[in-house]
């Protein structure tokens, strides 16, 4: 099971995109807790719940550094690709983060 954290601003704009890349894992026969949050709940979320990778929005892509601070150690931290992100391409995404995660 593979657990992807997307961040941005209100946790809003990325939810789209967790149902296109969990229609891309289900395709691919990928088992996958995607989600969804904003920047402010990353550490309550983090306290309770596993990431193997986390995705910024390339709205938030200012708080790369502040995380990898907090969580170099922990998981792979990564800005999605803006083209990706305004096109909603789930598979690209998903792809991204399996790439990360290795």
């Amino acid at each position: 099971m593979k657990n992807i954290m997307l961040v941005c601003v209100a946790g809003m704009s990325t939810s789209l995109l967790v149902s296109k890349m969990q229609k891309a894992a289900q395709e691919q026969n990928i088992e996958a807790d995607i989600y969804a949050i904003a920047e402010s709940e990353v550490d309550k979320v983090l306290a309770t719940k596993m990431a193997d990778v986390l995705l910024l929005g390339p709205q938030v892509r200012y708080l790369k550094g502040a995380f990898e601070t907090k969580y170099k150690e922990n998981f792979p931290i990564d800005v999605i690709n803006m083209m990706d992100y305004g096109m909603m391409n789930g598979e690209n995404v998903l792809n991204q983060a399996l790439k990360l995660i290795g």
